[in-house]
């Protein structure tokens, strides 16, 4: 096959693939199918920038590859500007931390709010209007499940499934506690949880102040290599030998290796999120 056929070939491929890939996502593969099936099917959904990034990827790819014969990088470029931005994104930990934060000044103002006689559903519909806007939506949320005449106990639960954090576990705990007994000391409860809340928060700062320094360097080595894969595109001279086919079987072997690495160093940096203390709960939506 002469070079222009293959390189022909080479882009019908690639743009076919892509034309796959967008074909199916954000397809509904649960349509037509029955209620109770539909919970085991997902569908992958990609955004507009992503698309873009994939599509313009798989063109630059191509172009480079027609210029340098450097056939590799039909997969890699595209795959590179699709994952590259992942890689690099900050993790969910401010936002946790955020949340986090939030959750011990609500529990602070329940504790204020809470007064002998006052129930806990009244207690909680007054806290929304001095509710941190990191977790408004939630607590917005179980006020309008407690007006809907859920009982305590499933609108907690399910509060509890909304936020995702075993630190908020603790708080509905005390709270389902207070709902089953309705007795006393449920200010005082409140007031040493956002204590300890606090603390978890400044803990948790920490950790991320010390992962913060191997993201960093994670960043500068991934531009490092960028710009080394740049100058070696361009000095074709200089690395003329990644042109022939063992040439490109090594340069796909080192790029696997150098991902797997950086894989590795994103998932050390990020840290494991810690257990539920609660179940997610099955019936959260029962009134």
């Amino acid at each position: 096959m002469s070079p222009a056929a293959l390189a022909v070939s080479i882009v019908v491929g690639v743009v076919g693939v892509i034309l796959i890939v967008l074909g199916f996502a954000g397809r509904d593969t649960t349509a037509g199918l029955p209620a109770s099936r539909t919970t085991t099917r997902t569908s992958i959904t990609l955004t507009r920038a992503q698309k873009i990034q994939l599509i313009g990827g798989a063109v630059a790819g191509l172009i480079i590859a027609l210029i340098t014969g450097w056939w590799v990088l039909v997969v890699v470029v595209p795959v590179a500007a699709f994952g590259m931005p992942w890689l690099l994104a900050k993790g969910p930990e401010e936002h946790v931390i955020a949340k986090l934060d939030a959750l011990e000044s609500w529990t602070r103002s329940l504790a204020g709010l809470t007064v002998a006689g006052a129930g806990l559903e009244r207690t909680i519909s007054a806290s929304l209007e001095s509710c941190p806007d990191a977790i408004r939506p939630e607590v917005t949320q179980l006020v309008a499940r407690l007006n809907a005449r859920w009982t305590t106990s499933a609108a907690l639960q399910a509060f509890a499934d909304d936020l995702n954090d075993e630190t908020a576990d603790v708080l509905v705990m005390h709270l389902l506690r207070k709902a089953e007994l309705r007795g006393a000391g449920l200010a005082d409860a409140l007031q040493d949880l956002a204590k300890s809340i606090f603390e978890r928060v400044k803990m948790r700062r920490q950790i991320e102040a010390d992962r913060a320094q191997p993201r960093s360097e994670t960043r500068t080595i991934v531009y490092f290599t960028i710009a080394l894969l740049v100058v070696l595109v361009l000095a074709h001279d200089y690395a003329a030998a990644y042109g022939t086919p063992v040439g490109q079987l090594l340069l796909t072997i080192y790029l696997a290796i150098y991902t797997v690495l950086l894989l590795a160093m994103r998932r050390i940096s990020r840290g494991k999120t810690a257990p539920r203390l609660l179940v997610v709960s099955d019936k959260g939506g029962v009134k």
